[in-house]
């Protein structure tokens, strides 16, 4: 295996969920939590150089001790691009946006029709995938419809230079992006990476399904058995991750995800925030104003999901499946239009 820390800049490139998931979103692909609402002025990206930083010689110390090559690292950040596009880009994300004007970017006529062809093109992969992990087919085609159109949109930034990026010069993820950084590194060691051109979103998630780089190692699959688990250029292994990222966060197939609800009062709203784990059991719900509006499980668990309409709200009640599809990528916003296109390609 050659070096994946190759080439004259020594670069080296590595989301979920949904949160994921990740936007791109980024086509599609945000990561879960790393929207702010700081402006591009905020944050300025390279300033100063990263190589005089005294952070980035502890991260080139800390990989070091890992095994990594001290002068390749500082080649590599000596030549990273910083970018100020990706600052500006985190602060905006899609899912900033309200439901009524997320929803039509994903859940589309013309979305559908790909994910249509998708599935009569890929429908082997598809099915054997949803066999081998226990996972929706339709689910696995909307996860990669949402996150790169079908393989259209796999981002254009190169992922080292996101990373560091993100890593050095936004502090309300910093830790979280150099921690990315570091899998990176051992991803494109691992996997033998061209990091002269590995390229994904702004947040550095990367492939057909958008896998940031810790994902990548912890849930790729080598689904064809060519020996490499590539996420990039595989249909088959990007098609078969998915599913696999989804049986490790113990999707159930064949359950409900989402229930419609009605509310009255706003003792709901204490019911917010927290995470879309399914926690709240009819009678808690009750005891806040909310109540299904179809037939639910009478014993279950639930989480309360508002989305915002032109007017007023759209409520509904969150099963645990919905919950796994926030573990992509965390926002309810993204989880819905998963759940939407799984539901009209499956229809």
């Amino acid at each position: 295996m050659t070096s994946a820390l190759r080439g004259p800049s020594g670069l080296f490139f590595f989301h979920f969920p949904v949160y994921a998931l990740v936007l791109a979103l980024l086509g599609a692909c945000a990561l879960p939590g790393v929207a702010g609402s700081q402006t591009q002025t905020e944050f300025r990206a390279g300033e100063p150089p990263y190589l005089e930083r005294a952070e980035v010689q502890t991260f080139i110390d800390e990989q070091v001790a890992l095994g990594m090559d001290r002068a390749t690292l500082e080649q590599g950040f000596l030549a990273v691009e910083p970018q100020q596009r990706i600052l500006d880009l985190i602060s905006r994300p899609a899912e900033a946006k309200p439901w009524y004007e997320y929803r039509p970017i994903f859940v589309n006529s013309p979305r559908i029709e790909r994910g249509e062809v998708f599935i009569a093109e890929q429908g082997e992969w598809l099915e054997r995938a949803g066999e081998a992990y226990g996972v929706d087919p339709a689910l696995i085609a909307a996860i990669i419809g949402v996150e790169t159109n079908y393989g259209r949109n796999l981002g254009g930034f190169r992922v080292f230079d996101a990373l560091v990026t993100l890593g050095f010069d936004y502090p309300p993820r910093q830790a979280f992006f150099r921690s990315e950084l570091g899998h990176f590194l051992q991803l494109a060691e691992e996997e033998d990476l061209d990091v002269r051109e590995t390229r994904g979103s702004y947040a550095g998630a990367m492939g057909r399904g958008q896998f940031i780089s810790s994902s990548y190692r912890a849930y790729a699959v080598d689904f064809n058995g060519d020996g490499r688990r590539d996420l990039i250029h595989s249909w088959p292994d990007a098609i078969g991750s998915v599913a696999n990222y989804f049986r490790a966060h113990h999707w159930q197939t064949g359950a409900p995800v989402v229930a419609r609800a009605r509310v009255e009062g706003d003792a709901y709203e204490a019911l917010l925030g927290g995470g879309y784990q399914a926690r709240f059991s009819l009678p808690e719900l009750a005891a806040h104003g909310v109540f299904p509006a179809e037939a639910v499980v009478e014993d279950g668990q639930y989480s309360l999901i508002r989305l915002e309409l032109e007017e007023g709200y759209a409520f509904y009640l969150g099963y645990p499946n919905f919950y796994v599809i926030t573990r992509y990528n965390r926002s309810p916003l993204y989880a819905m239009a998963v759940h939407e296109l799984t539901e009209a390609l499956r229809r």
